[in-house]
């Protein structure tokens, strides 16, 4: 991990350095998917005070969670005069038409967080499958047996099932030996908390309440999950999983309603997807971005240029690095949680 870590704050450095010298003056589109998560908000931020840092513009759009708007909104974007597209995906498929359109157009896409498999398309992510192992080993070394739910993410997003094939990577052999058992599993239309307590409350429904721990699989997911687990008096009896570092989760941690959430800092991630961008935009090639790798790990085998992150798994017992990096103040991650029963509220 420290490994990666160190080549990860390499590959950053020289990518912002080239970036900024090679492509000032640009504009750089980004179309999101959604501003529903807060979340997306911390990536924006970065990524607007990247590329504006470097010279260059920042002009963007929100789909509000419509596929069919989102196309629209990467041709408005190329309209303005896009010299570079930054695309996070509300559906991975139905992006297609508009990517096809930024490349015929010469306009390079950086897929941003959430796969387009496409060669045309430079993808920067976290790596999701250890997101997932890293959720699962969480919620497993706090209950080794039982029942367990499993919250995905929108069948629209690759993310949801690089995610679970992670988790079941750590599970298998608890499942193999029937320590574990699958007792329902749900994708989350849109990511959104409202439709994972829906879905967490059929299972509970359908499974009487004997439920003993949920992989959820955001931490949006995973505050719908545990609403439902209130609702029956189960909330901080069952382990739940998230990712994202959202600051409710952060707090449900401190507050022992959550186990784990997956800290992806979202503020180096929108920093590199910027600085890439930016020298995409000056005509460097994919492959010659520094910090670039070859994968081809997608449900269909499309060989990509790539750049994965590290992410920190954050539980009761290192709350102390999302505040001491200045994720989120102690103030917020504290709230309501009892003097003395976590270490960095103390």
């Amino acid at each position: 991990m420290r490994i990666l870590k160190a080549a990860l704050l390499g590959a950053v450095f020289a990518v912002s350095s080239a970036g900024a010298a090679l492509a000032e003056g640009k504009t750089i589109g980004v179309s999101w998917s959604n501003f529903q998560e807060e979340r997306w908000k911390t990536d924006e931020a970065a990524m607007k005070s990247a590329i504006e840092a470097a010279g260059d513009k920042y002009i963007s759009a929100d789909a509000q969670s419509s596929a069919t708007k989102q196309l629209t909104d990467v041709e408005s974007l190329i309209s303005q005069g896009a010299n570079a597209l930054i695309i996070l995906a509300q559906d991975a498929g139905a992006i297609g038409p508009a990517v096809e359109k930024a490349s015929a157009e010469g306009i390079p896409v950086v897929g941003y967080d959430r796969l387009i498999e496409n060669p045309e398309v430079f993808y920067i992510t976290f790596d999701n499958k250890e997101v997932g192992r890293m959720q699962a080993r969480a919620v497993l070394a706090a209950m080794p047996e039982g029942n367990y739910a499993f919250i995905k993410g929108s069948s629209a997003d690759p993310n949801a099932d690089f995610l679970f094939s992670g988790q079941m990577e750590v599970l298998k052999d608890a499942m193999d030996a029937g320590k574990v058992k699958n007792v329902g599993e749900a994708y989350t239309d849109g990511w959104k908390p409202e439709n994972a307590q829906k879905n967490m409350e059929q299972i509970l429904t359908a499974n009487d309440n004997k439920i003993d721990a949920v992989v959820a699989s955001n931490d949006g997911t995973a505050g719908g999950v545990v609403a439902a687990l209130s609702a029956q008096g189960m909330d901080g009896s069952v382990p739940v999983s998230g990712q994202d570092g959202d600051h409710a989760a952060l707090n449900r941690v401190a507050q022992g309603t959550q186990t784990v959430s997956v800290w992806k800092d979202a503020r180096d991630l929108g920093k590199n997807a910027a600085t890439i961008a930016s020298i995409l935009a000056s005509g460097t090639g994919m492959s010659d971005v520094p910090g670039a790798v070859q994968w081809s790990g997608g449900p269909n085998g499309v060989g990509m240029n790539a750049m994965f992150l590290a992410p920190v798994p954050i539980t009761q017992d290192n709350l102390n690095l999302v505040i001491d990096a200045g994720w989120v103040g102690k103030d917020v991650v504290c709230q309501g949680v009892a003097a003395g029963s976590v270490a960095a509220c103390n």
